[in-house]
């Protein structure tokens, strides 16, 4: 017998429960079972443990010294257990546990950050565990195990299929708005379309996705951007902006997120007639969405990223 096996919860729950009726009949009648059932469990129970738990007191047994001593340790044993009961039940209706999620940067102040803020007043048993990685990294992580929850990018409002192993949610369609010299002519224009804009210098990075975003949303609104400067930084990009170097497409939620755009010479302006979006994706391992701790992180990732986008700038 392994050391810990002679310590036999089903059999010591029948010793508090003599301890608490007092006799064997009422312990028998208390459990279910019969008074052979119980005096057999405790006899084999003493056999375990190496010493005497009952002693015979007329036509009655009574708790022997060891036994007491026993059910002091078995005590804190029955509460851990308790504790353990009281967690697995919040953990199965979504109320506690551990989620790590990866997200790309703008994500992590725009929705992680208030989703966590969220859970820790709603949901204090739910810890969400963050992870910064760009938005092709966030995959990686999560195929490998190291994160539960990835939030990525897409080009399209239903992304692909893609890698098997995952199921993919969209969270949501990241409106783009666009940042203009607090002193641009448009600067306080009832309405801003970005065809106006096509003869500015565009502000935005070499090659890479937003790259492909602003050619693409500047492409669909019937002209190719002139590319005036190049840079990959949100904040470099809104101070070249207010510095009156060019306008840039911005995702709103890089705003919401930082503070960007807000002051510094930078107004910014929503384009309700040509409505760029860049799609945000939350990615889990296939099967993964069923556990209710992830499933409940999700949901307060969809509750804020509706807050998000109904959120204008100015």
């Amino acid at each position: 017998m392994a050391e810990h096996d002679k310590w036999d919860i089903k059999k010591l729950i029948i010793l508090r429960t003599l301890r608490e009726r007092g006799t064997v009949t009422a312990t028998a009648q208390a459990l279910l079972l019969t008074p052979s059932a119980v005096s057999q469990q405790l006899t084999n129970l003493a056999k375990q443990l190496g010493v005497p738990l009952l002693e015979a007191q007329g036509r009655r047994v009574r708790l022997t010294g060891a036994a007491h001593l026993v059910l002091r340790h078995a005590e804190a044993v029955f509460e851990q257990l308790e504790r353990a009961d009281a967690e697995l039940a919040a953990y199965a209706h979504g109320e506690a546990g551990d989620v790590r999620v990866g997200a790309f940067s703008t994500a992590v102040p725009a929705l992680v950050v208030p989703v966590v803020r969220a859970l820790r007043v709603a949901r204090p048993g739910v810890r969400v565990q963050v992870r910064e990685a760009e938005a092709g990294e966030a995959y990686e992580l999560l195929g490998a195990g190291e994160v539960d929850l990835a939030l990525s990018l897409a080009a399209r409002a239903v992304p692909d299929a893609g890698d098997g192993r995952f199921t993919r949610v969209p969270l949501l369609a990241d409106p783009l708005d666009v940042a203009l010299p607090v002193d641009h002519p448009l600067a306080g224009a009832a309405e801003v379309r970005l065809a106006d804009l096509a003869g500015e210098a565009w502000i935005f990075g070499g090659s890479g996705p937003w790259s492909d975003i602003t050619r693409g949303a500047c492409e669909a609104a019937g002209f190719a951007p002139r590319q005036g400067h190049s840079a990959a930084g949100w904040t470099a990009i809104l101070a070249m902006v207010g510095a009156g170097m060019g306008v840039a497409l911005v995702p709103r939620m890089a705003v919401a997120g930082t503070g960007a755009g807000r002051g510094d010479g930078v107004v910014m302006r929503a384009l309700d007639a040509d409505r760029p979006r860049r799609h945000v994706v939350a990615a889990v391992r296939r099967g993964g969405e069923g556990a209710p701790v992830v499933a409940c992180v999700l949901e307060a990732l969809r509750a804020e990223a509706g807050a998000l986008t109904a959120r204008r700038p100015g």
